[in-house]
């Protein structure tokens, strides 16, 4: 096993250290690719904070046939190789069928299984058997302990596979009536109490306003800020976030992506959180 990959593995832990997941929603050309991940990579190294680029391939969900999709498996898979080796960052993308996962393991570091998809038996063992660590997006309508299963045919099929990988879950919200979301902080304690996982908090999609945009989903990007800061005081032992230096012209979630150029100020008070929730309550020595 190479030091890269051990590494990525060792924030699939359960023990692991504290790290995020981000980049855009969906993967653009080139330019733009690259523009964020170096971006990203910059910020990581001044933040001494692992970091894993996001982009999918293909959004394969969403609310609108003509809507935009992404490059598809082949120029993806080709585009995030070229994130990789320009950046020096571990990639993820999403999959969607098990047919992609064993093409994506050979060039992607982390696989993801997309919320709507979180309960796919065939799709999460044959992300499991590529011996990459996996992130499992909690389904909207899922109480937290539901993702004991889905992490366990995970670990099932890395077990009978090749040696390595791992395994998180993601809180995104759960469904409130039919066009809101909303975030159960005690899902941070339940969920990885179930899984025995490391669970993320998914700080974008979290505000998503399904149905609520112009025949696609909506979003309320100004809740993004205290929902994450919340999740970390919560205990969120990982942050997803989509970021892009213009959301407005994504082609994908430009109502709930986070400005690129306000990522590090946010991470930064992310940090600072995680330090005052680690640091012993005031007079815990007279008292302990």
């Amino acid at each position: 096993m190479s030091g890269r990959q051990a590494a990525v593995e060792g924030l699939f832990a359960e023990d692991g250290p504290f790290f995020v997941i981000a980049g855009p929603c969906v993967l653009e050309d080139d330019a733009l690719n690259l523009r964020v991940a170096e971006a990203l990579a910059r910020i990581a190294d001044d933040l001494d904070l692992p970091l894993v680029f996001k982009a999918s391939f293909d959004k394969a969900n969403r609310s609108r046939g003509a809507s935009p999709r992404g490059p598809g498996i082949d120029q993806g898979l080709e585009r995030l190789r070229r994130v990789r080796d320009a950046s020096g960052l571990p990639v993820l993308t999403d999959i969607h069928e098990p047919a992609h996962a064993a093409a994506a393991a050979q060039v992607c570091d982390v696989l993801q299984i997309p919320a709507f998809l979180c309960r796919q038996t065939d799709l999460l063992v044959a992300a499991g058997a590529t011996g990459r660590p996996v992130n499992v997006k909690k389904g909207q309508w899922m109480a937290p302990e539901e993702m004991k299963g889905a992490a366990a045919k995970v670990r099932e099929a890395r077990a009978a596979g090749p040696a390595g990988g791992g395994v998180a879950v993601t809180e995104r919200g759960t469904f409130f009536g039919y066009g809101d979301l909303v975030v159960d902080m005690r899902a941070f304690v339940r969920m990885r109490r179930a899984t025995g996982a490391p669970v993320v908090f998914d700080g974008t999609h979290s505000v998503q306003r399904p149905g609520l945009g112009a025949g696609v989903s909506g979003g309320d990007p100004e809740f993004i800020l205290p929902l994450v800061r919340a999740a970390v005081v919560a205990g969120a032992d990982a942050l997803f976030m989509e970021v892009h230096p213009t959301p407005e012209t994504a082609p994908s979630d430009s109502t709930n992506m986070f400005r690129l150029d306000a990522f590090r100020p946010l991470l930064e008070q992310v940090l600072a959180l995680r330090d005052v929730v680690a640091a012993p309550p005031a007079g815990a020595a007279r008292h302990g």
